[in-house]
């Protein structure tokens, strides 16, 4: 059926934890200030799968899941530069432009900031309108790897945020595809990187696939006597967290070196334990990493373009769009070995 006819689309919602429901819903129409897009691809991440279980913060019922969207820009509105027809993508942190994050160049973190498909409706749709400030040229690049910046961005973000110098130890905890891409940008900004997980497949996958030469399980070996052994005594003097995990956070901690940065890019609903005296007497630095800005999506599109990444690796598991509610469940299952999930349309 051609869509754009009936003035209805297909779409899938999240109506509650572990409840996802088909419908069908009108076309967005074109409006000031915006840009209709048809959905290509959507890349389900961490974010979609934690609103799933019912542990995402910030995040309200029912809502339709999907950020990390490729797209075929079919109605361009106001984007200046931008034409009818072409591969895009785009940045899905909504801000307000006034707050005194957005004055100070941080609209990533925006006091009032609306993330698509987490604060407001996402991209498990036929067509999204969004803000046409938000547009990235696709700049020749596949949807696939269209679908993969804005996680991408993330992990750029959080490097970023460390000031990471040539020759740092950084070791990045968690193997996700947020933690692997912390992994590549540790390595262009010229860290040596450790990867910590619990998952063997996961650090094999580190090793193989992203050259990693340092990588540790966690369950199987005692991590800090293998810090201390890959950086000569001196422990990490980067330490970014990937998993949004409480116990793994609070872990952290311990693996940092004197004068050290702990930057969290996961994201947990708890409290952050630490022992004061531990963390005063390295005088560390911890800091938060929100989203990403438009200069972190920027050069993610670069390093794409000058083949720095090939970020399709991760994709392990791909379904059409209507596949996805019946398959959604089976990547929060580790014996799925899913890293990234990929939707077609």
């Amino acid at each position: 059926m051609d869509r754009t006819a009936a003035k209805t689309m297909n779409v899938l919602t999240c109506l509650t934890p572990r409840q996802l429901a088909y419908g069908e819903i009108p076309m967005p129409e074109l409006t000031p200030g915006h840009s209709l897009l048809k959905i290509k691809r959507i890349g389900i991440c961490g974010t979609d799968l934690h609103a799933f279980e019912g542990t995402q913060p910030f995040f309200s019922y029912p809502r339709v899941l999907g950020h990390e969207l490729a797209a075929e820009l079919v109605e361009p509105g106001d984007a200046a530069g931008f034409e009818k027809g072409e591969a895009v993508t785009f940045i899905p942190y909504y801000s307000c432009g006034t707050c005194v994050a957005c004055r100070s160049g941080k609209p990533n973190c925006c006091v009032t900031i609306a993330v698509c498909g987490v604060h407001v409706d996402g991209g498990m749709v036929e067509y999204l309108s969004v803000p046409s400030e938000t547009l990235l040229h696709g700049e020749g690049l596949s949807y696939d790897e269209l679908a993969l910046v804005e996680p991408l961005a993330i992990g750029a973000h959080g490097v970023r945020r460390a000031g990471i110098q040539p020759g740092e130890f950084v070791l990045v905890v968690g193997a996700g595809p947020i933690g692997l891409g912390t992994m590549e940008f540790a390595r262009i900004a010229g860290a040596k990187v450790i990867a910590l997980d619990l998952n063997e497949q996961r650090l094999t996958f580190c090793r193989e696939k992203l050259g990693v030469s340092h990588t540790i399980n966690g369950k199987t070996e005692d991590v800090v006597a293998r810090l201390s052994e890959i950086t000569h005594g001196d422990m990490p003097t980067v330490v970014i967290d990937a998993t949004g995990s409480r116990r793994a956070i609070n872990e952290g901690f311990k693996y940092l070196a004197h004068g050290g940065r702990y930057v969290l890019v996961g994201l947990q609903r708890e409290e952050i334990v630490v022992s004061h005296p531990e963390f005063h007497k390295r005088e560390a630095t911890l800091m938060s990493s929100r989203n990403a800005t438009r200069s972190d999506f920027e050069h993610v599109i670069r390093s794409l373009k000058a083949n720095y990444i090939d970020p399709t690796t991760y994709i392990t598991h791909r379904v059409s769009f209507d596949q996805v509610g019946e398959q959604f469940a089976s990547w929060l299952l580790p014996e799925t070995g899913v890293i990234k999930a990929m939707v077609t349309l």
